[in-house]
């Protein structure tokens, strides 16, 4: 199969979000507040367990008062905000603006991360004339961290759930992406880290690449392998 057209998931794919920790102290230094390292250390690992990172860990356990919106998070961005916010609050902070201080931080260009092989990727499908796609479940407008990153240059389109109402594994959003590059689905992979989500581009006909979901330095070359489909692979 000839591959025209590339999905990319953004978080866990292309990019990784910062360390819960230091997404803590960010937030910290922004508001003034001051923490010892030991209290910094034992809120981040509380923040972690209980999901309030958007991009990092998912909740270990997703309070009850919170399961709707949680399945529903990403197709507004006022239930993102609502979400993760909520979770960031079952954990206790020395200031309440500490909350939206640090959900303010993630959608920041400086709070994540490109893989090592996402320019490497990105330019030689450019290089190549396969039209690119982002194509994210997400709760704000990523477009800015593509550009800071100097990645714009490379993603011809961003299909983003919040934009449009619609969240992955939905066929519609897979389908609209394929509209918006102008190609097929059959001539189409959606790359991803969740199967379930990602994986949903099946439905409609496109190939499926799974990649990992792990810090940026453990997965120096997870969509490398992607370049052998496409035309002119070495």
């Amino acid at each position: 199969m000839t591959i025209n057209g590339v999905l990319f998931d953004f978080s866990g794919t292309l990019f990784r979000v910062e360390p819960t920790r230091r997404w803590l102290a960010g937030a910290l230094a922004e508001c003034e507040v001051t923490m010892t390292a030991e209290e910094i250390t034992a809120c981040a690992r509380a923040l972690e367990e209980a999901g309030a990172l958007p991009g990092g860990h998912p909740p270990r356990e997703v309070p009850q008062e919170l399961a709707g919106l949680w399945a529903e998070r990403d197709r507004s961005a006022e239930r993102h905000r609502a979400a993760y916010t909520a979770l960031a609050r079952r954990v206790p902070l020395p200031e309440a603006e500490l909350y939206d201080a640090l959900y303010e931080r993630h959608m920041r260009p400086e709070a994540w991360q490109p893989y090592p092989d996402t320019r490497r990727v990105l330019s030689t499908l450019h290089g190549r004339g396969v039209r690119v796609a982002v194509v994210s479940n997400i709760g704000w407008d990523l477009r800015p961290v593509l550009a800071a990153h100097g990645l714009d240059d490379h993603v011809d389109v961003c299909v983003l759930s919040f934009e449009h109402g619609v969240q992955k594994p939905d066929p519609w959003i897979f389908d609209k992406a394929c509209g918006a590059l102008g190609v097929r689905p059959q001539e189409t992979v959606m790359v991803g880290d969740a199967p379930q989500a990602d994986g949903g581009a099946v439905q409609i006909g496109c190939g499926f690449h799974l990649v990992e979901h792990l810090p940026a330095d453990e997965r120096p070359d997870g969509l490398t392998p992607l370049l052998e489909s496409v035309p002119g692979a070495a």
